[in-house]
């Protein structure tokens, strides 16, 4: 072999080397964690509903407990749908688990209050469920049976949002072919295996792009009415909004985030970049995040009272005065 030979030999095997790299660090490439849940009109068309106090008024919010516990086809489907998700790499959530570790604490109180200013936050049963799973994903599957001359078949929409902001980040629909034979969760697992690589596609393609650009979340600063500063007070000669701001520059993910709202009362931080993971790999949620602003506002100069509230995994309230 002469050295012209030899040469385009090694770069070859150079390029196969790389390409296998590559492949294996894709194919190896982290995953969202997701749960699977019956959607809002499935829950409403079978009358499982529950209301839910939301700061003094009364929401219709799904009753997942009473669902998972009396349709006998829910825990099945979900099944069905996770074990098809779970072949292509995705962890699942078990909801069902979930639920029963929350029932366990039914007596807690979803409001929490000020003494000296009567300020309120509640937190609605889904939040409750996705601060306790903390998935990245909510997939929501709504389903239908329909008789036809050649047996039974399904229409189906599956939709996922992101559980930090609720935002669709994909969906499917489609009809099954009709069968006599298969029960229903075979049936819809049929109909759904058409759509579902083009259905995880989108999920991956949303989650690497929060790996790069960072988690979106929002938080919300506000002062107490018996606290004697405002947010265009000044320390060392710089007002407190300013202080905030320059936290967040350095500590969100490429120093991205919008201010949409900033009065002397309440500043509100919209479309907050946070990485995905804190320093041990450990997924990093609003309430996480926060804790970091908590804590710098906590310190000198400031030493501000600061109490810390959230909605959900993606929404954090800070508020200055006292706990």
């Amino acid at each position: 072999m002469d050295s012209r030979h030899k040469f385009t030999f090694v770069k070859l095997f150079v390029l196969i080397i790389i390409a296998g790299y590559i492949s294996s660090s894709y194919g190896q490439a982290k995953k969202p964690t997701l749960m699977i849940l019956p959607s809002d009109n499935w829950c409403t068309q079978r009358y499982f509903m529950t209301s839910f106090d939301n700061q003094g008024t009364k929401q219709q919010v799904p009753d997942y407990k009473t669902a998972f516990q009396e349709d006998t086809e829910l825990g099945q489907v979900i099944s069905k749908i996770g074990s098809l998700l779970i072949d292509r790499g995705f962890p699942v959530k078990d909801v069902e688990q979930e639920l029963k570790n929350i029932e366990a604490r039914t007596a807690e109180d979803n409001m929490t209050s000020s003494t000296t200013s009567g300020s309120s936050i509640s937190e609605s049963p889904l939040d409750k469920l996705k601060n306790k799973a903390k998935a990245d994903i909510i997939i929501q599957i709504w389903w239908k049976v329909n008789k036809t001359d050649q047996g039974k078949s399904i229409s189906f929409v599956l939709e996922a949002f992101d559980a930090y902001t609720s935002k669709r980040i994909a969906s499917s629909s489609g009809n099954g072919t009709p069968n006599e034979k298969d029960i229903v969760p075979v049936l819809l697992q049929n109909a759904i295996i058409a759509n579902i690589d083009a259905f995880v596609a989108q999920l991956q393609s949303h989650f690497d792009d929060m790996f790069q650009k960072g988690r979106e979340i929002l938080i919300t600063v506000k002062r107490w009415d018996s606290w004697d500063k405002t947010f265009e007070s000044e320390i060392n000669g710089e007002e407190i909004t300013e202080f905030i701001n320059k936290w967040l520059q350095q500590n969100c993910v490429n120093g991205s985030f919008n201010m949409s709202d900033a009065t002397e009362n309440k500043i509100r931080f919209e479309q907050v970049r946070i990485p995905l993971y804190d320093a041990n790999n450990k997924a990093l949620d609003a309430r996480q995040f926060a804790k970091g602003l908590q804590k710098y506002l906590k310190a000198a100069p400031f030493n501000f009272e600061v109490k810390l509230m959230t909605r959900g995994l993606g929404e954090a309230i800070l508020v200055l005065g006292e706990k």
